[in-house]
């Protein structure tokens, strides 16, 4: 049965609806707190089921308020896809994925919104990857992509918000299995907030069902991708 090595960069920022899909495969997932009293990152040895970088709330990765264990993560994220082990980016996670692949990050304000990925092409992960689907993002910075990433979606803005690094490595800008406490956990657990939080949070709550839907087959997609189910 394979096991995840899943990092935490905050209390609050976790697999959310996610675990749920992990369960309901037999995948098992162990969570890293390297921010925790006496917390570390994963061996070498514990990338070999896979490894899953999360978000960081206020956390970044381009220079303004990096993430404490930055570039220890870089190098964890590139020997992993050296071995060949699956990869999945949420996130600060997603820019931490581009920075050991080869691409970078660029300084963006912390921000939380709630809007609409949409797809480049209908064989996105598989097949799997709705048309369109929630994008919620409660981030700071954002990715550069290096040469070889290949972009399965793109936001509102025409940024990609889905992307794929070689066979077995995935990207998202947002999480896609976020849930509303979530958020309001991070707001409560650090000083520094997005100066708007009340209107994506409605937005957020109203978004539920479909975040729900859509990730049914996002997982789906995920899975086969990065080969969960395979030995």
């Amino acid at each position: 049965m394979r096991t995840l090595a899943v990092i935490q960069h905050t209390s609050a920022d976790y697999l959310g609806l996610i675990e749920d899909h992990l369960e309901g495969r037999r995948i098992r997932f162990r969570y890293f707190r390297p921010f925790t009293s006496g917390g570390k990152l994963p061996a070498t040895a514990d990338l070999e089921g896979g490894l899953v970088l999360l978000g960081g709330g206020p956390w970044g990765s381009a220079g303004e308020r990096n993430v404490p264990t930055l570039d220890p993560e870089i190098a964890l994220a590139a020997e992993a896809l050296e071995l060949g082990a699956p990869v999945l980016g949420i996130g600060l996670g997603a820019q931490i994925l581009c920075l050991a692949a080869g691409g970078g990050s660029r300084p963006g304000p912390l921000t939380f919104d709630v809007s609409e990925g949409r797809r480049t092409r209908p064989d996105a992960l598989n097949g799997f990857l709705p048309e369109r689907f929630p994008l919620v993002r409660y981030v700071r910075d954002a990715p550069v992509l290096p040469t070889a990433a290949d972009v399965l979606a793109v936001g509102e803005d025409g940024d990609p918000c889905v992307f794929r690094i070689g066979g077995r490595a995935l990207g998202f800008t947002g999480h896609p299995g976020m849930k509303t406490a979530m958020v309001e956990d991070l707001i409560m657990e650090f000083a520094e907030a997005p100066e708007d939080t009340a209107a994506p949070l409605m937005a957020l709550r109203d978004a539920r069902v479909a975040i729900e839907d859509a990730l049914v087959q996002v997982m789906t997609g995920v899975v086969q991708v990065l080969g969960l189910m395979e030995p």
